[in-house]
């Protein structure tokens, strides 16, 4: 069995650094998304997902797959945000098994609301934090990341991610 190669300090500070800045990060990014717009983060994401979209709609196991979760557990959150208004699910025309999800007028209104305070708070809490080369290189390495994770080719790290909802 081959020894770990364990962290040294420089490494290890990095990357608790890392760990604790993203937990603090996406908690309070969550906290004002409710606070502010009613939202919570999967909300946030489906309605910028499908307001990203020609048609305002996609196939739920896209969907799923975009969000890296189950497509049951898109499933039920599709539900719950379909008793909100906000989304509507159908039957796909081409394929009985799957479904569609839509954005529904009240969904888009939601989604226009809760966008500029969003983005204001990802600028205060981390954009406008760093210098162009910091905001550059942090471009770069969490391409270089998810590149790597989700398998794009010449890594040869498989399709991990997109298996992994």
């Amino acid at each position: 069995m081959e020894e770990p190669r364990w962290l040294d300090e420089r490494e290890d500070r990095a990357w608790r650094g890392y760990r604790r800045m993203r937990r603090l990060l996406d908690l309070e990014l969550a906290r004002e998304l409710m606070q502010d717009a009613g939202l919570s983060e999967p909300d946030y994401d489906v309605l910028s997902d499908l307001s990203e979209t020609p048609d305002q709609r996609m196939r739920l196991s896209e969907l799923a797959d975009r969000m890296l979760w189950s497509r049951s557990r898109l499933s039920h959150h599709i539900s719950r945000m379909q008793q909100r208004g906000l989304v509507l699910r159908e039957e796909c025309a081409t394929d009985g098994r799957g479904s569609v999800v839509t954005l529904t007028p009240a969904g888009r209104r939601a989604v226009e609301a809760a966008a500029p305070g969003h983005v204001a708070a990802v600028r205060r809490h981390l954009i406008d934090l760093l210098t162009p080369a910091e905001l550059a290189a942090l471009g770069t390495l969490s391409q270089r990341v998810v590149d790597r994770l989700a398998g794009r080719p010449g890594d040869g790290a498989g399709r991990r991610a997109e298996a992994a909802g």
